[in-house]
C-alpha cells in the first residue's frame, strides 16, 4: 500500500500559505497612475478599487476619449501593482511552505 500524506497536515499548510498570502494585503493600498497624475486611482491589496481622482485639468469636455484613456491607463498600473505584489507574496509563501529556498 503506498504511503498517503498526511491530509490534516497538508491542509494545516495550505491554511498558513492562504494566510501569508493575505495577511495583511487588504491593508496595503496601490495607486495607479497616469497622464503625469493627471488620474489616480487607489486600489487594495486584495483588488478591491477605492478611488479616483481626477485633476480638473484633465477634463476636456471635448476629448472625453483622452479622459477614458487616462482612466482606463490608472487602472491598469494600479492592477499590475497589485499583481507584482500578489506574485512576490506567493514566491515567498511557497518558499516557505517547502522548507524555504533551495540550494
Amino acid at each position: 500500500m503506498a504511503d498517503l500524506p498526511d491530509m490534516s497536515n497538508l491542509f494545516e499548510q495550505a491554511q498558513q500559505l492562504q494566510s501569508q498570502l493575505l495577511g495583511g494585503q487588504e491593508a496595503q493600498a496601490f495607486e495607479g497612475v497616469a497622464g503625469g497624475g493627471a488620474v489616480k486611482v487607489t486600489v487594495s491589496g486584495t483588488g478591491e478599487f477605492t478611488g479616483v481622482t481626477i485633476r480638473p485639468d484633465a477634463v476636456d469636455p471635448g476629448d472625453v476619449a483622452m479622459l477614458e484613456d487616462l482612466v482606463l491607463a490608472a487602472v491598469r498600473d494600479a492592477s499590475a501593482q497589485v499583481s507584482a505584489a500578489m506574485q512576490q507574496r506567493l514566491g515567498g509563501a511557497l518558499g516557505n511552505l517547502f522548507g524555504g529556498s533551495a540550494g
